[in-house]
């Protein structure tokens, strides 16, 4: 469970049951990182829906997956292909796909066309990945449901594994499930959990949760994202809003960002 990230890169995961509000927490984070504008932000949307995308306002031409079709396109069949050929191509592919706004990267990992093996294509697209990370303050990855993907198909290490749900017991079972499975699935520093959707501060204080789970707040059901969304405006232009100052707030308290004075 243990990551040691020497170079100083802090990497959030964000995992939950699908329908929770996962993608929003994880473009108002971003949001919020990005306004320090001394620091360089990079979203990875892990999901394949692409959501994170859509909710930040940003445009995908290609996706990792997109590099890792072409690749096992380019290298089925053929023998004696040269490595270092292939590692400066993907190096030059990757640069390509990913988007930049300012201080922000961002990065669509994509859903794989080909099914099968490719467990070198695999690792070298993750070190890839990992490599890219390391340049930026911090890394935000929207991932799927689980967190096994997140290991599989973008990369190992995390430093704040953050799990979200609603009020739904559902949910909250999940998230325990992801917390269970985390030893063994991906390496990660510390993990909280952020409850999404609540009306007040009576109906959280209400929701039953397992104690293994280090609640950290939780964030209001409001229209805000749903009103950006409707009128496709990206997260990235919302005025202050109690949504935001929540998610700020349980960011302060899992160590993400320092505590405004």
């Amino acid at each position: 469970m243990h990551n040691d990230n020497s170079n100083g890169t802090r990497i959030i995961a964000l995992c939950g049951k699908g329908g929770v509000g996962k993608t929003s927490i994880s473009a108002l984070i971003t949001k919020i990182l990005v306004a320090q504008k001394d620091k360089k932000v990079l979203a990875i949307d892990a999901d394949p829906a692409v959501g994170l995308a859509t909710a930040l306002g940003i445009e995908v031409s290609k996706t990792v997956d997109d590099i890792r079709n072409d690749l096992i396109r380019q290298i089925d069949g053929k023998e004696g292909v040269d490595r270092q050929e292939l590692l400066s191509w993907i190096d030059y592919e990757m640069l390509t796909a990913i988007e930049e706004h300012q201080n922000l990267g961002f990065l669509a990992i994509g859903r794989p066309e080909k099914e099968g093996c490719y467990c070198q294509i695999n690792h070298i697209l993750k070190d890839i990945i990992a490599s890219t990370a390391s340049q930026f303050d911090y890394v935000v990855i929207d991932g799927e449901a689980g967190v096994e993907q997140v290991n599989r198909r973008v990369m190992e290490k995390v430093t704040h594994l953050v799990l979200v749900s609603d009020q739904s017991k559902k949910g909250i079972q999940v998230t325990k499930t992801i917390l269970d499975v985390s030893d063994e699935a991906i390496d990660y520093e510390s993990s909280g959990l952020i409850l999404n959707k609540i009306r007040s501060q009576e109906e959280a204080d209400e929701i039953y949760v397992p104690e293994e789970l280090t609640r950290i707040g939780w964030v209001p059901e409001t229209d805000d994202i749903r009103r950006f969304d409707m009128e496709g405006r990206s997260v990235l232009e919302m005025p202050e809003s109690e949504m935001i100052m929540a998610v700020q707030s349980c960011m302060e308290k899992m160590g993400i960002i320092k505590e405004a004075n």
